[in-house]
């Protein structure tokens, strides 16, 4: 049963067995793509006496993940990037996993090609770089997306094509080649086929791509200065009324502005994730936190307890949706009994906010429990209760004072209710399933649909 949900699993027999397992277990974790490894040990053999086993030599031959890539490969994707105009860096987590985020920053900055990062990649490439696009997609914005669709060659390490990035397929990149270089073997030619197909680690891949680049001089200068129209021309906003209801991208913002350091973000998933990719700039790898294609809710107030007690000096932000919160919400007890003081800010718009953009605009505005209400339950009163300050924003004048006076405190958890305008949908889109040529900007663009 668990092996369709894990990379692999092992059944303890023995108590013996332990030592070696989860040194093998570890390895398999860790290595190649990484994934989850299940140890099942029935209680009769957590009973049992042992002397301790020292854990020998890993011998796993049918696990080998290939680390280095072929050669002939990097040189054949060589001379695809030496003849390119338009091409795009295409980059994901694989990046952050492979630890290769200086070796894509050489890579870009020797070549002068442009970058795009995945929802599971920001941060991979600094935000606010001259070749920095930042996220495509369904919720990308225009430049990242339609770079893609220009491009004529997509250099793409550490991806998988996955339809958030893609829409339909059949529409994608239609005038690019294709260089796909992944660790695991089974995601190349998946959803689109590569001309160059390379598998191995992000890290040695990008040390043989500019091995093999050598001193070459790409033209891509006049590249570079269409998508900067592209950046001028259609830009990330919002409307933050003086005295209207408080807008997300607008309180991230500000919250970014009051942090000295760089924080450790975490998120759940629906609208605030998206806003949080769109509008946070992210410098540096592992300073971005989400559950990307699993699409789990409930995951930020967790992960952001483990990533605070991984890092403790490191200021660490668990960004959520009400919605989210509610489903694990419990875990602030834990965050209090253990004195693991990690600050909440939940963005509270009363309902399931995705949920509720998609009824909007596909459903004619037929909503079905995604409504939840502003009121219930009392989110600063259930910090308190659970042993965590709560504090409260409901307007533009509120925002400085109170996040200032959460980052103040740092010997408890702190959480943050945040009423946000229940109204407010994300742009850009893309319909799922469409075509990234066709992005929505904004509420007027929806009367084209």
């Amino acid at each position: 049963m668990y092996m369709a949900a894990t990379k692999h699993n092992y059944l303890i027999t023995n108590a013996s067995e332990i030592p070696q397992v989860l040194k093998e277990a570890k390895y398999i974790a860790t290595s190649g793509r990484p994934g989850p490894v299940l140890i099942d040990i029935p209680k009769d053999i957590l009973n049992q006496k042992s002397d301790w086993v020292e854990p020998g030599q890993l011998d796993l031959p049918g696990y080998k993940p290939t680390l280095e890539p072929n050669p002939k490969m990097i040189q054949q994707a060589a001379n695809l990037i030496k003849n390119s105009n338009k091409p795009i860096l295409y980059v994901g987590g694989g990046i952050i996993h492979s630890k290769a985020n200086q070796e894509l920053f050489d890579l870009a900055t020797k070549f002068n090609i442009p970058v795009v990062t995945t929802l599971m990649g920001r941060g991979a490439f600094p935000d606010g770089h001259e070749l920095c696009l930042e996220m495509p997609g369904m919720h990308g914005n225009y430049t990242a997306t339609t770079s893609i669709q220009k491009s004529d060659l997509l250099i793409a390490i550490g991806v998988r094509f996955d339809d958030r990035v893609t829409a339909n397929p059949s529409f994608f990149a239609q005038n690019a080649k294709v260089i796909h270089a992944d660790i695991d073997p089974a995601e190349i030619g998946k959803v689109r086929e590569a001309q160059v197909p390379i598998v191995g680690d992000a890290k040695s891949v990008i040390l043989g791509l500019i091995n093999a680049l050598g001193d070459t001089k790409l033209n891509t200068e006049n590249w570079i200065n269409e998508l900067n129209s592209m950046k001028t021309e259609f830009p990330l906003s919002y409307n933050q009324n003086e005295n209207g209801p408080l807008k997300v991208p607008f309180v991230l913002e500000e919250l970014q502005s009051l942090t000295e350091e760089e924080a450790i973000v975490v998120s759940g998933v629906g609208q605030h994730q998206m806003w949080i990719s769109q509008h946070w700039n992210f410098t540096e790898p592992n300073t971005w936190l989400n559950s990307g294609g699993l699409g789990t809710m409930g995951y930020s107030l967790p992960a952001a307890i483990g990533a605070k007690t991984a890092y403790p000096e490191k200021l660490v932000l668990a960004l959520d949706g009400d919605g989210c919160f509610q489903m694990t919400c419990q875990e602030l007890i834990t965050a209090s009994t253990e004195n693991i003081p990690v600050k909440i800010v939940v963005f509270n718009n009363g309902n399931h906010g995705m949920v509720r953009q998609w009824q909007k605009i596909f459903y004619n505005s037929k909503f079905s429990a995604s409504e939840l209400g502003h009121v219930v339950p009392d989110y600063v009163k259930l910090a308190e209760s659970m042993g965590a300050v709560g504090l409260r924003m409901t307007k533009k004048t509120e925002v400085k004072n109170v996040f200032s006076e959460m980052l103040k405190i740092n010997d408890r958890p702190v959480l943050i209710d945040c009423v946000v305008d229940p109204e407010d949908m994300v742009f850009p889109m893309v319909p799922a399933g469409g075509s990234n040529d066709q992005i929505i900007l904004n509420e007027e663009d929806l009367k084209n649909l």
